[in-house]
């Protein structure tokens, strides 16, 4: 799907650092930082080029750059370079400086607090910021896609409890009414891969393809799962949320039990997590590892214990 993208991608993000050069002369390599089917990114010297998903809409992309690109966002987005995507065979690509991410070598150095306290400064982000044509963030289509595929994989002894987890969520979870219109602005995916060190030093939040307005205790839902499936440690979890609330995080509550909040976008982010890892085993004619079990494991469990459901998320 991607094999033309590539060097296509890597002519692009040359020509946007060297625009005045017939080659390139600095003796940079051009790396690629991924190449899958939902984004291939390249970098060039201190420039990142990104070819988004095939079908991506323009004018929602325009819409998650121009508040990437806001003021006030400054210090919490990694800011595009340009204003809008250029077409590529078919493909927006869009344009940013390069950030050094977080080390998946070094869990004990993982920038928890720096993550929570972005992710509350963008949560806190002025209703007026969100220009029109925002989107909803795609928390809920994501988990939806990935109970899709999961189907689409074939029958598998491990599917039935992820699949009665979802079946027990409401309608809004499961991206299949809309949310109750909140003016929060949402990551949607948010995990430590989605930092980078800027060249000043300060941590930022990349990748807008998810970004919209939304429930914004969908982005603590990822940590929260792994916590509740027992592979985010207590402390780590425990540093991330108390970070969120110091920095008057909107989805929880500062002084209060946060798991009435977090208890559904958990549960949803669970079995998105549990599906992906069943539909690529599958794919790939492999096992379930130990870390894959236990999410499926934790499925189980909520499937047996329903969440008390109520209208969508509180206003």
């Amino acid at each position: 799907m991607t094999a033309g993208v590539v060097p296509a991608l890597t002519a692009r993000v040359r020509a946007a650092v060297h625009p005045a050069a017939d080659r390139c002369g600095c003796g940079t390599d051009t790396t690629v930082l991924a190449d899958r089917p939902d984004g291939t990114v390249v970098r060039h010297a201190d420039t990142v080029a990104k070819a988004h998903a095939p079908g991506t809409d323009t004018d929602e992309l325009a819409a998650r750059m121009a508040v990437a690109a806001h003021p006030a966002l400054n210090g919490v987005l990694l800011p595009p370079l340009g204003e809008s995507a250029v077409d590529l065979h078919g493909r927006l690509v869009t344009f940013w400086p390069y950030g050094t991410p977080v080390d998946p070598d070094t869990p004990e150095a993982a920038p928890w607090e720096d993550a929570a306290t972005l992710l509350a400064r963008l949560h806190r982000t002025p209703e007026a910021v969100l220009p029109p044509g925002l989107p909803p963030m795609r928390g809920p289509a994501k988990a939806a896609r990935a109970v899709a595929r999961l189907r689409a994989a074939g029958p598998h002894p491990a599917a039935a409890p992820v699949l009665r987890a979802w079946s027990v969520l409401p309608a809004w979870a499961r991206g299949e009414a809309s949310m109750p219109h909140r003016p929060t602005l949402c990551h949607g995916d948010l995990h430590l891969g989605q930092l980078v060190r800027a060249p000043a030093g300060e941590w930022l939040l990349i990748d807008i393809d998810d970004l919209g307005w939304g429930e914004p205790a969908w982005d603590l839902a990822r940590p929260a799962a792994w916590f509740a499936c027992g592979l985010l440690p207590p402390d780590e979890w425990t540093r991330f949320l108390v970070a969120y609330q110091k920095a008057d995080g909107p989805a929880v509550p500062a002084d209060a039990d946060p798991w009435p909040a977090l208890d559904i976008p958990a549960r949803a982010l669970s079995v998105q997590t549990a599906a992906l890892a069943i539909a690529k085993a599958a794919e790939a004619g492999r096992p379930l590892d130990e870390v894959e079990q236990a999410v499926i494991d934790a499925c189980d469990r909520m499937a047996a214990h329903p969440p008390e459901l109520s209208p969508g998320p509180s206003k």
